[in-house]
């Protein structure tokens, strides 16, 4: 393993591992109860553990669909990307704190408030944006064409956030104000 498969590798690992660490700091309040999910979310939940399993083994298969002959180009560029996406979704999380709540269980819970300081101040999903930027350039990094796959998740991701944000519009003070001054989920554009 080369050591750029090796830090595409090393940088899934931490993003589950931060986002496993900071489940577990959250306050009991704000913990996803032991009560059973609806079937749809108990899919959603299956899919991401066989995805996540998926881009662990891949840094370890030979290339799957090779792009390009001379792959240095696009594993720079993919190397750059990732690097992108795994500092931004990783920013939102920690800035986030004890504010989130596990996509299967996503709602608003007593004492939710708006942050809107650190990355949220550019962005309104940086933890999305970052995750899909994140998977692009890990696809690209190994020359794969299974970077177009991360189109195929841009409409699932951008309809879970449109219904959060219907639910934070509702019901959280200031997010419509927010909403309005702050992208979604590329800074000063979109």
């Amino acid at each position: 393993m080369g050591p750029l498969r090796l830090y595409l590798f090393l940088g899934l690992v931490a993003h589950k591992a931060v986002w496993e660490v900071l489940k577990r700091r959250l306050p009991p309040e704000r913990r996803r109860t032991k009560r059973a999910l609806p079937a749809i979310a108990q899919l959603a939940k299956a899919v991401k553990v066989v995805l996540l399993l998926g881009f662990l083994a891949q840094p370890f298969l030979p290339t799957l669909l090779p792009i390009a002959p001379d792959p240095a180009p696009l594993e720079l560029l993919g190397g750059l990307l990732y690097t992108v996406g795994l500092a931004t979704a990783i920013a939102g999380r920690v800035q986030l704190g004890s504010q989130w709540s596990d996509i299967e269980a996503a709602g608003l819970l007593p004492g939710h408030r708006l942050v809107g300081e650190g990355i949220y101040r550019y962005l309104r999903h940086p933890i999305y944006a970052g995750d899909l930027t994140m998977l692009l350039g890990f696809e690209l990094a190994l020359n794969s064409w299974l970077a177009l796959g991360v189109g195929l998740l841009v409409p699932v991701v951008a309809r879970q956030a449109l219904q959060e944000e219907k639910l934070l519009a509702a019901k959280l003070p200031g997010y419509a104000e927010y909403r309005r001054h702050t992208k979604g989920f590329i800074p000063f554009i979109v």
